[in-house]
């Protein structure tokens, strides 16, 4: 059989062209942060290197799906150990959650760990990186002591890859007194702020009833065909979204055979967008459309929304991400500002969530040349590589360098609240997509 020949075969090429000929300005942030602590921090996370790669290794060789990665958690839990840090596994009523803290008084700075895989590829995401900069951003600040003015807590959430721990956590008040969440994503570049989608998921059942295709079959009501004409309305759709909009969706039972009219048929959408606003616009839309397939074919629909907790956009605070792409910039690091890599390569993730009720950053750490995709097997390859290794020291290096500005500065801070707040300030999570 011949194989398709995949679309688009020179875009990538010109994209990553376009990306390796950029010359972008040295990142700057007109605040000085804990200039004096950033050589002492990059001393001691190159003194936990050996630990935080062998963490990271014995992750990716383990993948765990999503709220159930208690290897990983254990894990991370003995790396903590080692170190003098006691652990909560199973924080949050999550069997997987870990929460750990140092430091003393206020504020407080989240630094964020995810170790979940995915499905067959295991982590080709490179979560046991996420993991592993985390734990040493939190490490290295523990190691601090007395120069550290402020608390850290390390949290590590589970099933980021559709189950929505951020959210989950957030519910149960984890975040509520945190002034600041830090984490990193591998990638195929270094990005400081680079565009999350929002999504959310609904699931439509439709009910029709089963007759005799050729006998008679207009005592039925085709279940499937309410599938389709949902399907197609939301092909029509696609024309009229806004250019950040994506919705994708696949059949889950279209009947059993040919000469039975279905009386079952079911279909399962992902909605994304690039604001918060604009995601509910795109769910009444698509509501309407998987409503009316019923009304035109004589079956009833039943929508099951968000399965799992939507993921809103991320809200990246500038101030923030400036101060981290200086920070690895000074490990050599070519940060890339945004816009460079097109903006319609997006995904979404439940930091999301995060950032919409606390000052947050969700930068892109290069670890793989950028023509490599993430959820793809080569990626997996790629987050066990020397460029990985070197790119989880720097991760590191950044997000504490980061934490440490934010506790020095009180200037930085004031600029981080105010940026929080004339992006909307905290949204009501649960309430805006209700």
């Amino acid at each position: 059989m011949q194989q398709p020949e995949r679309p688009y075969p020179n875009y990538i090429e010109r994209v990553v062209d376009r990306i390796r000929r950029a010359d972008p300005p040295s990142p700057s942030s007109p605040y000085s942060g804990a200039s004096s602590l950033h050589d002492r921090i990059a001393t001691l996370v190159e003194e936990l290197r050996d630990d935080l790669l062998q963490l990271s290794h014995d992750i990716h060789d383990h993948p765990e799906l999503g709220f159930a990665e208690h290897r990983a958690a254990q894990a991370v839990a003995r790396t903590l150990t080692d170190h003098g840090v006691d652990a909560q596994v199973g924080a949050y009523d999550l069997d997987t959650a870990l929460r750990a803290t140092t430091g003393r008084g206020a504020p407080t700075v989240a630094v964020i760990a995810e170790y979940d895989a995915l499905p067959e590829i295991g982590h080709a995401c490179g979560h046991n990186i996420i993991c592993a900069t985390a734990v040493g951003a939190f490490l290295a600040l523990h190691q601090l002591g007395d120069d550290l003015d402020g608390t850290v807590e390390l949290i590590a959430t589970p099933a980021e890859e559709g189950g929505g721990g951020k959210e989950i956590i957030a519910r149960a008040g984890g975040f509520d007194h945190v002034a600041a969440a830090l984490m990193v994503h591998p990638f195929g570049m270094d990005v400081a702020d680079h565009p999350w989608l929002g999504v959310r998921q609904v699931a439509v059942t439709y009910r029709g009833l089963h007759a005799h295709a050729s006998m008679m079959p207009f005592l039925g009501r085709n279940a499937l065909d309410a599938v389709v004409h949902a399907y197609n309305g939301v092909s029509q759709l696609r024309q009229h979204m806004l250019s950040t909009d994506r919705v994708h969706g696949i059949i889950t039972d279209g009947g059993q055979a040919p000469n039975i009219i279905p009386d079952r048929a079911s279909a399962h959408f992902y909605l994304r967008s690039a604001e918060p606003e604009t995601l509910a616009i795109l769910t009444e839309r698509v509501q309407a459309i998987l409503e009316s397939a019923a009304t035109a074919t004589g079956t009833a629909a039943e929508l099951r929304w968000d399965p799992s907790p939507p993921y809103l956009p991320v809200r990246t605070n500038r101030p923030l991400a400036a101060r981290y792409a200086v920070n690895v910039a000074d490990r050599g690091r070519r940060v890339l500002p945004r816009g460079v890599a097109p903006t319609s390569l997006a995904a979404s993730t439940d930091l999301g969530n995060v950032s919409v009720r606390v000052p947050s950053i969700h930068p892109l750490l290069a670890i793989a040349p950028p023509e490599v995709t993430i959820h793809s097997p080569e990626f997996a390859e790629w987050a066990v590589s020397e460029r990985a290794d070197k790119a989880t020291v720097d991760g590191a290096i950044g997000l504490a360098r980061t934490a440490a500005d934010f506790f020095a500065d009180s200037e930085l801070r004031k600029a981080v609240t105010a940026d929080f707040d004339a992006e909307g300030g905290i949204i009501d999570v649960l309430g805006l997509l209700s």
